[in-house]
C-alpha cells in the first residue's frame, strides 16, 4: 500500500489529556463494520464529539478542529490502550491527524499505526508535560532527525525501530516495501534455482 511519505511535520497540536484513552474511544466497535480506510475519520472519538442524537458536543476539543492546521495530536499516558483494531489508527488518519505524541503508547497500537501511516512518538515526561500545557501550540515532528521541536524552544528526541522508520520515509507500508525488492528477490532467487 502506498502511503504519503512522511519526512517533517509542522502542526498545531490537538491536547487530550485523558489517561488509557482505549481504542474503544477512539473508534467505538459499532463503526468496525467496513474493512476500508476512507470517512473513519467522522467516527474518530465519535462519543466525545457527539450526543446520542448524532449532535456535536459544543465541549469536544474535536469540534472546529481544522485537520489541515492540526495534524499533531498529544494524548495522555498509555493511549492506544485495549482491543487490537486497525481502525483506530486508520480513523485517526482519516481525521486528519499524521503524528501522535504521548509519554506512553500502547504496543498494539503504536505497531498498528506504523503499518498504516501514522506515527506513533514517545517522549520523556517534562516534554510531554509542556507539551499537554500547551494546548494549540505549533510543534515539529522531523522523522529523518527523530525530533520534536517545540514553539517558544525546546527539542526531545525519540526513537523508532528502523524498519518502520524507513517505510514511514518512504511511503509505503510493510508489505509495499518488500514488493518494492521485488526485482532483487526474483535475481537471487533465480540465482539459487
Amino acid at each position: 500500500m502506498s502511503l504519503e511519505p512522511f519526512g517533517k511535520i509542522t502542526s498545531r497540536t490537538v491536547v487530550l489529556p485523558q489517561e488509557n484513552i482505549d481504542t474503544d474511544q477512539i473508534i467505538p466497535a459499532r463503526f468496525l463494520t467496513t474493512t476500508t480506510r476512507e470517512g473513519l475519520g467522522k467516527a474518530a472519538f465519535y462519543d466525545w464529539r457527539y450526543d446520542e442524537g448524532g449532535r456535536p458536543k459544543n465541549s469536544s476539543i474535536f469540534n472546529g478542529v481544522n485537520p489541515a492546521t492540526h495534524r499533531i495530536l498529544v494524548a495522555g499516558s498509555n493511549f492506544g490502550c485495549g482491543s487490537s483494531r486497525e481502525h483506530a489508527p486508520w480513523a485517526l488518519l482519516d481525521f486528519g491527524f499524521r503524528v501522535v505524541i504521548s509519554s506512553d503508547i500502547a504496543d498494539i497500537f503504536k505497531s498498528n499505526a506504523l503499518k498504516n501511516g501514522l506515527l506513533p512518538v514517545t517522549v520523556d515526561k517534562e516534554t510531554h508535560q509542556r507539551l499537554l500545557a500547551s494546548p494549540g501550540a505549533e510543534a515539529s515532528v522531523d522523522l529523518e532527525t527523530q525530533t520534536v521541536r517545540i514553539d517558544g524552544g525546546g527539542e526531545a528526541r525519540f526513537s523508532i525501530e528502523p524498519f518502520a522508520r524507513r517505510c514511514l520515509l518512504d511511503g509505503v507500508d510493510p508489505l509495499g516495501r518488500i514488493l518494492g525488492q521485488m526485482a532483487e528477490i526474483e535475481k537471487y532467487e533465480e540465482a539459487r534455482a
